[in-house]
Formats: C-alpha cells, sequence, structure tokens
C-alpha cells in the first residue's frame, strides 16, 4: 500500500491488543488500540481510523452498538469495520453484517487470515472511493453541460434583444427623432451589461467546476490500476 493505513483495534483482552499491535505495526500499519466501548469512540474522533477491528463483546458498549453509533454518523460511517466474536451464529453474523460491518470474524481466528481480510476490506474501501471519485466527476461534467446549455440560450435570447435594440436605432436615426436615441442607448448598454454578467457568471462556473474536477482527480487512479486492484482481489491476493 502507498501510505500506512491506521487501525483502530478494539478488545477487552489486554494480549489480543497487544499482539495485534505488534504484528500490523511491524507490517507499516499505524495502530491505537481500545478497551471499551466508550474508549473506542473517543479514539475513533480523535484517530480518525481507515480501519477498526472491533470486537463485540466489550464493556460498557457493545460491537453492534458501537457499529451503530458509528453508521450513523455521517463523518464516521464510512469507516470499514471488521467484528470479532467468539459467537459462531449465523444470527448474529447477519445482524452485525446488516449493521454495516464489513466483515464478520470469528474467534479462534488465524493471523494470516485476518491480515487478508484487512487487505481485502482497506482495498475494497478505496476502490469505492475511487468510484465515488469518478461518479462526482461525471455528475460535475453533466451540471457544467447543462449550466452551459442554459447560458447559450440566455446568449441567444439577449443577442436577439441586442440587434432589435439596434434595429431600433438605426431606424430612428434615419427617421430624424434625435429624443428616442438616448433612451434606446441606455437599453443598448444594459443589454450589453447584462450579457456581460452572463459571461461572468459562466466563466466563473466553469472555473469552479474545473478546480473541483482536478480536487477529484488529484487521488484518482487509472482504470488499469483498478481492473489489477479487482483482479487480485478476486485472486485472495493484494500487493503491498
Amino acid at each position: 500500500m502507498n501510505t500506512r493505513k491506521k487501525i483502530l483495534i478494539v478488545d477487552n483482552e489486554v494480549i489480543n491488543l497487544e499482539f495485534f499491535e505488534v504484528m500490523l505495526s511491524k507490517l507499516g500499519f499505524v495502530v491505537e488500540k481500545a478497551m471499551d466501548g466508550v474508549e473506542a469512540l473517543e479514539q475513533v474522533k480523535k484517530f480518525h481510523p481507515d480501519l477498526i477491528m472491533l470486537d463485540n463483546i466489550i464493556p460498557k458498549m457493545s460491537g453492534w452498538e458501537i457499529t451503530k453509533t458509528l453508521k450513523g454518523d455521517p463523518l464516521y460511517r464510512e469507516i470499514p469495520i471488521i467484528m470479532f466474536s467468539a459467537l459462531d451464529d449465523v444470527k448474529d453474523k447477519v445482524e452485525g453484517l446488516e449493521l454495516g460491518v464489513d466483515d464478520y470474524i470469528t474467534k479462534p481466528f488465524n493471523f494470516s487470515e485476518v491480515l487478508a481480510r484487512i487487505r481485502a476490506v482497506l482495498r475494497n474501501r478505496e476502490l469505492f472511493g475511487q468510484i465515488v471519485a469518478r461518479e462526482s466527476r461525471l455528475n460535475l461534467a453533466e451540471e457544467l453541460s447543462a449550466d452551459m446549455k442554459r447560458n447559450v440560450v440566455d446568449f441567444i435570447a439577449s443577442m436577439d434583444e441586442l440587434d432589435d435594440a439596434i434595429a431600433t436605432v438605426s431606424n430612428t436615426r434615419n427617421a430624424g427623432n434625435a429624443l428616442i436615441l438616448p433612451k434606446l442607448l441606455e437599453t443598448l448598454k444594459e443589454k450589453a451589461a447584462a450579457v456581460r454578467f452572463q459571461i461572468a457568471e459562466l466563466d466563473a462556473r466553469i472555473e469552479q467546476t474545473m478546480t473541483e474536477w482536478e480536487h477529484l482527480k488529484k487521488n484518482e487512479i487509472g482504470i488499469k490500476a483498478l481492473e489489477n486492484q479487482i483482479r487480485s482481489i478476486r485472486n485472495g491476493y493484494v500487493k503491498e
């Protein structure tokens, strides 16, 4: 992985916390720990983890309660969660997954399997983020296209009005009615100012869209890289 991912381990068994901290730190992850539900939520706010490894049976709040709290908060709902439980019950697993848990591992566990699941969940989340970024860019392009189309219609209408005003000025001048000319000239100035304002608005809209576009594109990876990552996940292996 290109950046060091942050993982929060939540477990009331010290031996598990120490084991994961040592093993995951050696593999390049940044690790923080919590021993109960309240501490876990506090760590989420301070640490902003990329992944939470959460034991379901812990003091003060259960893993399910923590999951409900986080998934109900727009700031933290996108953080992936791998839940541990000593309960090997299908109903419990289904409930956890329906709450928004990304993966569910039954104790006792094999570390190699846990590591593979960590990598898969992190990569899936990264791929999901790429899809969201691409969707956002498409939406921006569609919105800009619609804005430009509306502005073109307004430009045409304004130019038609200018043409009519110019024709009126010309006819008035030819007719020798100088008293009407100042009013018509004022109308021309107003129409010209309106067109300039429309052009400035469109220019600002394009500039804003291009800034947002580049911001989204900055952290986006190419289609080929996405294909390779998806293939790696399907094969059960993700390259560092």
